[in-house]
């Protein structure tokens, strides 16, 4: 499988939403941040339930399935950032050497 940074990723995402004709004026499925945002909400929540009502030492039980709902909330964040114009690998940097200099109680 070839790896990908986060430029490349948003490209892809990019040009799918493009395909799929979501960028166009008459969509129903407009791009707007509220909606991304929204959909990002949706999609970590359905994360969610794949570990609700599970024991604390328990496994989730497919992680196929988790793995393509992590997938959607990568995708909306990716999309988030894009049309709010941040660069998400800059600002992951930025948090991580805020992190770096906090402390933790």
């Amino acid at each position: 499988m070839e790896k990908l940074n986060i430029a490349d990723l948003t490209q892809r995402m990019n040009d799918f939403v493009q395909a799929k004709g979501w960028y166009e004026e008459k969509t129903n499925r407009k791009q707007t941040p509220k909606n991304i945002a929204s959909s990002l909400i949706i999609e970590s929540a359905e994360v969610l339930e794949h570990f609700q009502w599970l024991p604390e030492d328990q496994e989730v039980a497919n992680k196929d399935e988790l793995a393509a709902e992590l997938a959607d909330v990568q995708l909306y964040l990716l999309q988030l950032a894009s049309i709010c114009k941040i660069d998400l690998e800059k600002a992951v940097l930025n948090k991580l050497e805020v992190n770096m200099g906090r402390t933790w109680s």
